[in-house]
């Protein structure tokens, strides 16, 4: 009987081992997305999920999921309002015990701070605002340079394109949230070092209806081009009230300036005066990177053609992958800490084009800080106007339309 004893316990033993070890080697990877669907702005957020849903979809259905583990994405939609946010990535790290995160606006990265920081869950914050990985940057992350990028990049593509002997007169025109705001102090310095003359700052409510005001002053004030941070349905705001007044100067924007509504609501308004910071892929580029987009176009049919947004959430989701296969490379656990170290040993991770070369370190949490200055055409298509550049490392090319 003890022998029989001993064979049923070593039996169980093993069955309990297997049973553990299939667990272990099935296990979900957890990704909360804390993502703005139905506020202002939202076409972007809708995008965004949209674009990181497809992608983890085809990690899951093409590739099998990470070394066998599948990806489940939980959305939250936080109305582009601070506390839904905190909320959501409170309900994320306590009650579905998520593996990373993903953070929406720069307000709500900013408040989801401490809460990621306290439950060491790393997170990646869809708005490149850099105030975001101002000390401590643990567990924060940017998938690509930050607004401080944009504003250099910007400011050093219009002294190249200046004509004349005078000095550029460039005006700022943005929201007066964190999102908006977060071009201001990084384009007074870049305007003094570059020998720009930067006439005037206009800021104003998301919600405004008519812009004639603030453009009436940078007028007055002699800004031949305006540096707008404002999300696209503002910008056509911008542009009607431009019209209305007769003020024809060059706008130009950082990468979040278009998303899909924006060239339905454009048409006869965006014409050939708008330029934007884009550091991604474009179709015309015919990547290996673009080729995963249209795979995923043809696939799911979320989009029919290339939109920023959508490739944002791309983007966000190839590094994430990346992230868990690294981990799983190096410990052969993929969970919050694993990911982690995952990601700040990250060295010129490649994606095919579809984003620059991502490098993340302790101490530096921005994916990379390689810009490109692109026309917006009213057809949806986006032109580049430069090389790839690193904003006070390289010289721009300027390419002939």
């Amino acid at each position: 009987m003890k022998r029989w004893g001993s064979v049923l316990l070593a039996m169980s033993a093993f069955m309990f081992l297997t049973i553990g070890l299939a667990n272990a080697e099935t296990k979900t990877i957890k990704v909360g997305a804390a993502i703005n669907l139905t506020g202002p702005a939202s076409s972007w957020g809708q995008f965004h999920e949209k674009g990181q849903r497809d992608y983890f979809r085809y990690v899951n259905e093409v590739k099998g999921g990470v070394a066998g583990h599948k990806i489940d994405m939980i959305t939250v939609d936080t109305a582009y309002k601070v506390p839904e946010a905190q909320a959501a990535v409170q309900k994320f790290v306590l009650q579905d015990k998520v593996d990373m995160i993903a953070t929406w606006g720069a307000g709500e990265g900013l408040a989801a701070k401490p809460i990621v920081q306290k439950y060491k869950v790393p997170t990646i914050n869809y708005s490149t605002s850099w105030e975001i990985l101002e000390k401590p940057v643990d567990y924060m992350y940017l998938p690509f340079g930050s607004y401080k990028m944009d504003c250099q990049a910007v400011l050093e593509y219009i002294k190249a394109i200046h004509k004349g002997k005078a000095t550029p007169k460039v005006g700022l025109l943005t929201y007066n949230n964190a999102y908006g705001r977060s071009i201001h102090a990084p384009s007074k310095e870049y305007a003094a070092k570059l020998g720009i003359n930067l006439v005037a700052i206009e800021e104003f409510p998301p919600r405004t209806v008519d812009l004639n005001t603030e453009l009436l002053r940078l007028q007055k004030e002699g800004a031949e081009y305006i540096f707008i941070q404002m999300l696209p349905s503002a910008i056509i705001t911008a542009f009607k009230s431009a019209d209305r007044i007769k003020y024809n100067p060059i706008f130009l924007g950082t990468w979040t300036s278009t998303d899909p509504d924006f060239f339905k609501m454009g048409k006869g308004l965006i014409r050939n005066r708008l330029v934007m910071q884009f550091p991604g892929g474009l179709p015309s580029d015919k990547s290996k990177g673009i080729g995963v987009m249209q795979e995923l176009w043809k696939r799911y049919k979320t989009v029919g053609s290339f939109d920023a947004a959508y490739w944002e959430g791309v983007v966000i989701g190839m590094i994430m992958e990346r992230a868990f296969i690294r981990a799983n490379e190096k410990f052969h656990a993929i969970n919050p800490a694993t990911i982690n170290t995952a990601l700040e040993s990250m060295k010129n991770e490649e994606f095919g084009g579809l984003v620059p070369a991502v490098t993340f370190t302790k101490d530096n949490h921005e994916g990379s800080f390689t810009a490109r200055m692109v026309n917006v055409k009213e057809d949806g298509t986006y032109i580049p106007l430069t090389n790839f550049y690193i904003p006070g490392k390289d010289k721009i090319k300027l390419i002939k339309k």
